[in-house]
Parts: C-alpha cells; structure tokens; sequence
C-alpha cells in the first residue's frame, strides 16, 4: 500500500514528517507545497544572521537536490487556497490541484500586522522568515536609530539585531516588563539591564499611535501612544502571529486560534493532521490544550505526525479511536533558549501556564521561576545558571506532585537526589 501523502508546509515540522514517512516507505507518494522560494532553513539561526553574526550558508538545512534524492516533490512559491475534504484535493492559487490520501497542515503563521497609521512604511520590518532576516540585515546597517514593539521572544531578537549592529533603539513595551507572563520583576530586571547594556531602552506602558513617514515612504519617527515622539529610521515589529488557516474555511476542521489536534497530532478529519506552530494540541505533561512555537517541538510533532499518517494509512486507524492503538503520542518538554548576552537564558515546559509559580534571586543575574499545575511541575524559567534544567525536565516528564518541596526545587544547586524519599521514588 503506498498512498498519497501531502505537506503543506516546509518548515521543520513539515519537512520532518515527509522525511518520516519515506523512512517507513520508499514508494508512498509525498508531496511538500511551500509558499516560500527556498527550501527548509533554520529559522533559529537567522537571527544571528540579521545581526551580522553569520553569512548565509550555514542558515540553509535542505537544498532542493535533498528532496530529489528522497523522491519528495518540493513545490515551491504555491500559494494554497483550499481544502475540499470531500474529494481529498487541495487547490492553489495558480489553479494547479494536488490529490491527497493524508494530508499535514504545517503551514506556522504570518506576524501580525501593527493597526497604525503609516505601519505599511519602508523601514518597518517584521521577523519570521529568512527573507526577512535579509532585509532587516541590510537596512539596519544604515540605520541610525531604531524603535524595537512587541514584549517577547521575537521582539528580543529584534532588539538583539539592533545591539549587535550598533543602532541604538528605544523597545515600546505596553505592560510593565519584558514576556511578563513568564518573569516577575526581579526576572525582568536583569533582562532590562542586559538590553541596556547593548544600546536598547525599554520603555513601559507605551504601545504606537503612528509613524512619521517621508517623502520617499521612508519611516524617520515613531508616535507612541502618550505623544512621545522617537526617532527611528528602523523599526521592528513582533506582536504575534496570524495563523495560515485561511484555506480551511468551510470546512470541518476545528480551529480555536490555531488548529485543535490530540496528543497524535490528528485533526477532527481522519485524513488531516497538524503538527508545528500552527498547532493547539492536547499536551501530555501539561494534562490540557496548549501552543509553543519552539523548534524542537515542531520537529517532534512532524515525527509523531509522519509516523502516524503512516500507520492510520496501512492499518486504517480512524480519527480518534479510544485506544488509538499503533499511533506514537507527541511527549515532549520544550526549551527556548536566548543567546543574545552574557548571561545564560532558558525558558522550559510552558512557564505561562499553570495555577502557582514561586520564583527566587540568587545574585544580581542570576534567577529562577518555577510553575506548578495540580502540584505537578509544568514550566520555568531559569536565569544565570542553567544546570538544574535537566532534573527540572525530568520531573515534568516524571508527572510527580513536587509542589510540596518548592524550596528544594528552589535550591541554588538542585538536582533530583535532594528530594525526599516519598517525592523522589
């Protein structure tokens, strides 16, 4: 039985389950539809390259002889419109159809466009795609000033690529602190003072009202929302992502910010899964329905999908069978780690989740978070020293009801042989 298997999406999610699925069968029909113009690359070393840290080889994963050899077809620049689920044909834009037995819906997300007055500028960039990264490398190296939006991840990268390439930025932040779902103040603080370090002002309570823009459609100032004016001939924006699940309007699939899938990466269609960003995917460890939008995650779920579109072909597992028998469930304890200073930074398991969290400060950079579900460690955040992250992921993985023994767990040097007997057994 070899089947036709279809992928829209060429980022590592996407790109692992095409290359899954041929593991386990050398005749099956596997197609990979990109929107892109270049195969998979590695979208956490593009930062490093938009601040001039590295050239461009070293950010490509896959060429398109990878795919060939594999006897994957890679289609690249195809924009898909829709899904008919009834026929089980995708349609694209330049009228071209592709027939599917299963169908993995990888397709991430596009960042969120800012809702102000003149945001369509030149000079205004977004962060998601190596595209991008280009333009934002060769633009802000003329810039002299710049303004970094959005209070996360993204937007910390951002204003990394300003720090490293000496363009000194204001960073509007609407709430109190830097990712305040996941640092309390003391957290925050070294943080701040690590982006004051490199050249980057935050400032609190500020969204945008508009930019200024010249005669040439060039953005020179950013308007924030108490009237201030800062100057910025550059300006990054990261306030979020819109999903890319417009093609499946009208259909069954269900989508609740992005697209719902279980623990096996199954949609409400028997025949679509989802794996990657663009995922909501019941979380074994976290015992509910959550996202993350780190590498190795997306990585993990295409595996999990490849192997269990696979096997509901061959074996005809149905959409959401009690006992789901032969399928492989996503588990996995995710990990972002950032790079950009010199103190040590890694988030693990889902640190904005959960119903209690303690936290602790060791020195003036060095801090801990620690986010608790039903007693069951869940998520952290670890500052200044990352040794502990090993026990901290087992524990998630262990599932123990740990919360009793918080100032253990919060011990400069824990590890996992500190707890007690009848915690650790």
């Amino acid at each position: 039985m070899t089947g036709s298997f279809v992928i829209i999406g060429d980022g590592i999610a996407g790109s692992t389950a095409a290359e899954t699925i041929r593991e386990r069968n050398p005749d099956a029909s596997i197609t990979v539809i990109t929107d892109e113009g270049e195969p998979l690359y590695n979208r956490i070393l593009i930062k490093e390259f938009a601040k001039g840290k590295l050239p461009e080889a070293p950010i490509s994963i896959h060429d398109e002889t990878w795919y060939d050899d594999r006897m994957i077809d890679l289609e690249l620049d195809t924009f898909v419109t829709e899904i008919d689920l009834d026929t089980g044909i995708i349609h694209a834009a330049d009228e071209r159809t592709f027939p599917f037995d299963k169908l993995l819906i990888a397709t991430g997300g596009t960042p969120s466009q800012l809702p102000a007055e003149g945001s369509d500028a030149e000079g205004i960039h977004h962060f998601w795609t190596f595209q991008d990264a280009r333009a934002i490398r060769e633009h802000i190296e003329e810039a002299d000033r710049g303004v970094v939006i959005g209070a996360g991840l993204l937007g910390i990268d951002l204003a990394a690529v300003c720090g490293a390439q000496g363009v000194d930025a204001t960073y509007l932040m609407r709430g109190d602190r830097w990712w305040r779902h996941a640092l309390t103040d003391d957290g925050a603080a070294i943080v701040h003072d690590a982006l004051r370090d490199i050249g980057v002002n935050p400032v609190f309570h500020r969204g945008v009202d508009h930019f200024e823009v010249d005669e040439s459609g060039h953005v020179v100032a950013t308007i924030d929302d108490t009237g201030d004016r800062h100057d910025s001939d550059w300006v990054g924006v990261a306030i979020g992502l819109h999903f890319n699940t417009e093609f499946l309007q009208g259909t069954e699939i269900d989508r609740d910010w992005g697209i719902v899938v279980d623990s096996f990466m199954r949609t409400t269609h028997p025949d679509v899964y989802a794996a990657g960003d663009i995922t909501r995917f019941f979380d074994y460890y976290l015992g509910d329905f959550t996202q993350n939008g780190s590498w190795g995650s997306a990585k993990e779920q295409g595996k999990v999908a490849g192997m269990n579109m696979w096997a509901s072909h061959t074996d005809d597992i149905g959409p959401r069978d009690t006992e789901s028998a032969g399928l492989e469930e996503f588990r996995w304890v995710p990990s972002y780690s950032i790079t950009h200073f010199d103190i040590p930074f890694l988030s693990f398991g889902h640190p904005t989740e959960g119903d209690e969290s303690f936290d602790r400060m060791y020195g003036e950079q060095e801090w801990r978070r620690l986010t608790f579900s039903e007693g069951r460690l869940v998520g952290g955040v670890l500052l200044g020293n990352l040794a502990p992250q090993s026990a901290y992921k087992s524990l998630i993985r262990e599932q123990r009801v740990v919360i009793d023994e918080v100032d253990t767990l919060l011990e400069r040097d824990f590890k996992l042989d500190m707890l007690t007997p009848a915690t650790h057994s």
